[in-house]
């Protein structure tokens, strides 16, 4: 346990060492510094209002939990959620910072020096993310004495605060994309990031509150909920196979969680060093170093701390472990394949837009559905290879081999918000055109990298719930569950219709955080005089209140749904019902997820195609149906989707955690 405690200290050093160096850089001329400093500020007021919602959640549902469960796991959920929100502050903190940087180092120094400062940037929220997840894990590991009903409790505390830091943050970055560019583009006619819009900022604040803090929430959880669900697992092992095993196998999870770390940390030095010319290249490089690296720690982990149990060889929790980290990178290639500019799906979806916004927006919808085959199929097969190797074990070791670079997927998805603001900024300061086009190729780099953080955590989320269900079922006792029991069928059903509704619910938040800021940029251009002639500033501070409004009214009824869900079936319907909606939401949430993000991700950068001079680039009709499409995809691919991977993954640890209180009554 001594060396996954000092990689996590090794991540955190790490993350100081790259914060030091992002701020010792130059932040560039006044004007990008004040633009800078209007996101920070945005973004942390967001951060801090947010907090004060989450907080009292927190502190109702602990009361809750230690009347019900015990302090032991009350304060262990308390740890959770304090470890995440910390994550989601330093990160966050640190990205806000870096974009003047970046527009500066590309004035100054070009790619090489920009893309250097931006995946410092963010892999400060990458380090941060495993540095404090796993280091809260082994303290509370150790504290309560790996007792698995109190850990469970840390991650449902990791849990509560992703679905509102991702579902809160998707409504605030799209409500605000969103107005910004009916208003701005299409109406208006004026250029993305015009510093004339006053949305601008709000848009820029979004990235950083949606694309930073809530993955790295999302991400954290999956993170530490594979790890739990493996330990709940292995504990189940005690009577049959002794201490002595099932110790073993507790430990393991947590041995790879380490590897993972120096293996993300050379990833990121990867990038570092190899991306003067090819931004691109030298990220999925890294991603492949730490990939790697990671396969071969955890079989010399496996081979020295595993154990045989039951009919399973000692290699195979390695083999489980391997076929997920495969099954990860499928599915973020795929991911790749059907959002990325470089392939058939998307430049024919900026050919038909030719032909008007609906079809465009169809299309993007049938890319998102076909979209769905491939990582299904390859999640299938994981599944079947994991479980061969070792069991229900060996399942949710999949899980953590899946999330075990979670440094550097992190780190590579937050340098993209960090690239996107860098270019607002060059644009919103007037720097050269050759800054914006540095900015905008490091940009298009992201975007590619973000669609396969989004398969990766559609794809990890998938796997963690397994590993929960998996763990709830063992915990509960339920020896098997016949579907044509009533209760049964009745929660498949139930479970089946949630993840439908809870989007149905960040819809509407989405587009009444959209129609109010539209109002306000109507108004703006309208009774401002001198606005439309630069000769005004717009009244920015206004549009980012709104949005934080908008955000915080709409994550609340979606969260509370989420919560209360699982607790009303479980007491009403009974543990098997329970599991019935668990798999029910599983297997139609996962579909969603997978739609949702990569029909979005395919409308966007459909858009970004024709802008790139096809089909008549930049105003011509094809791009305004192009704008539209984008849009209405923005809510789905950074809104609906990501939310839908944490919907999953709360309802089935917060019924582990309760799962005691299930089995009693």
């Amino acid at each position: 346990m001594l060396f996954s405690l000092v990689c996590g200290f090794l991540a955190l050093g790490f993350a100081l060492v790259l914060a030091i160096e992002v701020l010792k850089k130059e932040e560039g001329t006044q004007k990008m510094k004040d633009i800078s400093r209007l996101i920070q500020e945005g973004a942390m007021a967001f951060l801090k209002r947010e907090y004060s919602y989450i907080a009292i959640f927190v502190v109702l549902i602990a009361g809750l939990m230690g009347i019900s469960l015990g302090w032991k796991t009350s304060i262990a959920f308390i740890i959770g959620s304090f470890m995440s929100a910390s994550a989601g502050y330093i990160g966050m903190s640190i990205a806000t910072r870096a974009n003047s940087r970046t527009a500066n180092a590309a004035s100054k120094g070009g790619v090489k020096d920009a893309l250097n400062v931006a995946i410092s940037g963010g892999s400060v929220m990458g380090m941060s993310v495993v540095g404090l997840a796993l280091l809260g894990l082994i303290f509370v590991y150790f504290i309560f004495k790996g007792d698995p009903v109190i850990i469970n409790g840390y991650a449902m505390g990791a849990s509560l605060v992703a679905l509102f830091a991702r579902s809160g943050g998707g409504i605030f970055t799209k409500g605000a994309d969103m107005g910004a560019d009916l208003v701005g583009k299409v109406e208006a006619g004026i250029p993305e990031d015009d510093p004339r819009n006053p949305a601008v900022i709000a848009d820029n604040v979004g990235d950083n509150v949606g694309d930073v803090a809530g993955l790295g929430a999302d991400l954290l959880e999956s993170y530490v909920e594979s790890i739990i669900a493996s330990i709940a697992i292995a504990s189940t092992f005690v009577v049959v196979m002794g201490q002595s095993v099932a110790d073993k196998l507790k430990f393991m999870p947590i041995y790879i969680a380490g590897a993972g770390i120096i293996a993300s940390i050379i990833g990121v030095c990867y990038v570092k060093a190899f991306g003067k010319k090819n931004p691109q290249g030298a990220l999925m490089g890294g991603t492949y170093v730490s990939a790697v690296l990671s396969i071969i720690g955890t079989y010399f982990i496996v081979n020295r701390f595993g154990v045989a149990f039951e009919s399973y060889s000692k290699l195979g929790p390695f083999y489980a472990t391997l076929a997920g980290i495969i099954s990860g990178m499928a599915i973020g290639f795929t991911s790749e394949f059907f959002t990325s500019t470089k392939y058939k799906p998307v430049k024919k979806l900026a050919e038909s837009s030719k032909s008007g916004p609906a079809i465009t927006i169809t299309g993007g919808l049938a890319v998102g559905m076909q979209s769905t085959c491939v990582p299904v199929l390859v999640l299938a097969a994981a599944i079947m290879i994991a479980y061969h190797f070792a069991g229900g074990y060996g399942v949710a070791m999949a899980a953590v081999g899946m999330l075990a670079t979670t440094g550097m997927i992190v780190s590579v998805d937050s340098y993209g918000p960090i690239a996107d603001n860098a270019g607002g900024i060059a644009e919103m300061a007037k720097l050269d055109p050759g800054v914006r086009k540095i900015t905008d190729n490091l940009d298009a780099v992201g975007n590619t990298t973000a669609a396969i953080g989004k398969g990766f955590a559609i794809g990890s989320a998938a796997f963690a719930t397994i590993g929960l269900v998996s763990a709830y079922i063992m915990v509960v006792g339920i020896k098997g569950a016949d579907i044509t029991d009533p209760k049964v069928m009745s929660g498949l059903l139930i479970g089946g219709m949630l993840p439908f509704l809870f989007s149905s619910m960040l819809f509407k938040a989405v587009s009444k955080a959209a129609y109010e800021l539209i109002a306000e940029v109507r108004r703006q251009f309208r009774e401002i005089k001198g606005l439309m002639e630069g000769e005004a500033m717009p009244d920015s501070a206004t549009c980012v209140d709104i949005s934080t409004k908008g955000a915080i009214q709409g994550m609340l009824l979606p969260g509370a749904m989420a919560i209360m869900a699982p607790v009303a079936i479980g007491l009403l319907l009974g543990p098997k019902a329970l599991a019935g909606l668990l798999v029910g939401a599983l297997i139609s949430g996962l579909m969603l997820g997978i739609q949702m993000a990569n029909s979005g991700g395919a409308m966007d950068n459909a858009k970004k195609y024709i802008e790139e001079g096809n089909f008549g680039g930049k105003g011509s009709e094809a791009h305004k149906a192009a704008v539209i499409g984008d849009t209405v995809g923005d809510p789905l691919k950074d809104t609906v989707g990501p939310s839908i991977n944490i919907l999953i993954k709360l309802m089935s640890v917060i019924s582990l955690v309760l799962a005691p209180l299930f089995k009693k009554f």
